[in-house]
């Protein structure tokens, strides 16, 4: 359903097995691979930079080699260096070697004097390690990579930035590559899926070099990239003799006195969403706000003016969406506490639910089976406790929806969606506009619509997401990242739909995330 993220041992056989299926070297693969990533290049830089590629003595560094000399072919400017730390070479190496000495000379780094300077408008090709390395990067590789990261000119990773591993947590102490720019060989990794590896990598661009399709399809692997090919297998076109009741009697409980507008951010999503009939519950002070900014929302209030102090009445309703603005006074937990005792419907919590969540830990005992929880990185924590790199968070996101059997969409840059089976979905939709506050009140909003719409609740969250995301491209695209809000997010879900129902859609599928 989606592209699959393989660790470096499945890469490894991922290459076998299309050498075996297709009868070819793995000689032949390895320019397959570089002429991918040249295209790629030539796409993105057009002009014709100086180009400095630094290679390993490995099979990325013979990657390196050939896109040398694919790239004087098409007229570039380039300069190849060989860092040589030992006298050891990759079969696939010296043969590109070669096949590059026919047509330029490499220089050779066997110590740190031998370093070059690049003029400012150079561009650096990073060849020298890829997904199989395994130990701490040190001796003259580390000053080769040392210099490179100094000299403040563009780089480019070829499939990861050396020194970095595929499937671990980078090592501190170790040097790794700051590359402005990955083009990874066919899938990607899930190293780049963690925030914490964003200082090594600015984007990152996929190629296809045409991997075994009969090992890709069999390959198990819990991680998973949802794209638009993702979206399109889940999305529900509607029946022409559908009616109203048909997408879902939707309940929103949310905010509390200076918090209404959450709630109102929450009822336009939803609705936005294709929801089909929505009721929000609120506090008594929320209900003018409310019908007179979402007019085609139904509204119930609290007895309180101020804050929740009882769970509404739940017949009649499909799914529920709680949290935003609510507060976590004491008596709103008693409210919360009340609901999901009767609740067993198809639920999602946000905000000030998962905070109400965390400080009484007894709750969670009582969430439904499937509920969706939306925590941001903070709120994350305070529910599961802190945690040493980001694949130690990601360890104990999917030991949290297996324990409590529910969905858990851990926000941020390629948002995390895991199951209670243990599989996990990154989103590849989204931008740094989105980091302003009220957009998690719209997510909250959106995946309680889809809900209602009868997607299963990881169907629902993975979609919700990247419409979520796609929404906020598209305003970026318009607006600029800087100046997004929350509602913007809103104004464009309608044309997230229409562009990925649509087989000419270009954002999602974007060259770069």
């Amino acid at each position: 359903m989606s592209i699959k993220i393989l660790n470096a041992r499945q890469i490894h056989e991922a290459d076998a097995a299309t050498l075996t299926h297709e009868q070819i070297t793995s000689l032949e693969l390895m320019e397959r691979a570089a002429s991918a990533f040249v295209r790629a290049y030539v796409e993105m830089y057009a002009e014709k930079r100086p180009v400095f590629i630094f290679c390993g003595t490995g099979n990325n560094g013979g990657d390196g080699l050939a896109i040398g000399r694919l790239l004087l072919n098409q007229q570039y400017k380039v300069q190849v260096y060989i860092v040589r730390e030992n006298g050891k070479t990759s079969q696939d190496f010296r043969e590109n070697l070669d096949r590059l000495n026919k047509f330029h000379e490499p220089k050779t780094i066997s110590e740190a004097g031998q370093i070059p300077d690049f003029p400012e408008d150079a561009i650096i090709i990073d060849a020298l390690f890829g997904t199989g390395l395994s130990r701490v990067v040190e001796g003259l590789y580390a000053e080769v990579i040392h210099s490179i990261n100094q000299s403040m000119v563009e780089v480019v990773s070829v499939d990861i930035p050396s020194g970095l591993y595929a499937d671990a947590p980078a090592d501190p102490g170790g040097a790794i590559i700051k590359a402005d720019c990955v083009i990874t060989i066919h899938q990607p990794k899930l190293a780049f899926m963690m925030p914490e590896n964003g200082k090594w990598m600015r984007k990152w661009k996929m190629v296809n070099i045409g991997l075994s399709p009969a090992y890709m399809e069999q390959v198990e692997t819990p991680f998973c990239f949802s794209d638009l090919d993702t979206m399109r297998r889940i999305f529900k076109s509607r029946d022409k003799w559908s009616h109203k009741g048909d997408f879902g009697k939707v309940l929103l409980i949310a905010g509390s006195k200076g918090k209404i507008g959450a709630g109102v951010l929450c009822a336009r999503a939803c609705l936005r969403s294709g929801a089909g009939l929505l009721t929000v519950y609120l506090p008594a002070c929320g209900y003018t706000i409310m019908q007179s900014s979402v007019p085609e929302a139904m509204v119930l209030t609290d007895p309180s003016q101020e804050q929740l102090t009882r769970s509404p009445k739940l017949e009649g309703f499909d799914v529920i969406g709680m949290g935003p603005g609510l507060g976590t006074a004491e008596i709103t937990r008693k409210a919360f506490k009340e609901l999901l005792e009767q609740e067993s419907r198809p639920m999602v919590l946000d905000a000030d639910a998962l905070n109400l969540l965390s400080r009484h830990r007894e709750l969670m005992d009582l969430l439904p089976k499937n509920a969706i929880l939306t925590p941001h990185p903070k709120e994350f924590e305070r529910l599961v406790g802190s945690w040493e790199n980001d694949f130690e968070r990601l360890d104990k996101q999917i030991a949290f929806s297996r324990e409590h059997q529910v969905v858990v969409v851990l926000k941020g840059a390629h948002s995390s969606i895991s199951s209670p089976d243990g599989r996990v979905y990154f989103n590849s939709t989204g931008n740094p506009g989105m980091a302003t506050g009220g957009t998690g009140d719209v997510l909250t909003g959106l995946l309680t619509g889809l809900l209602g719409q009868q997607y299963d609740p990881l169907e629902a969250a993975i979609m919700g997401v990247f419409l979520h995301g796609l929404a906020a491209d598209l305003a970026a695209k318009e607006l600029g990242e800087e100046s997004l809000i929350a509602s913007d997010l809103i104004a464009y879900l309608p044309k997230a739909y229409k562009e990925f129902v649509n087989p000419a859609f270009t954002i999602a599928a974007q060259d770069f995330w």
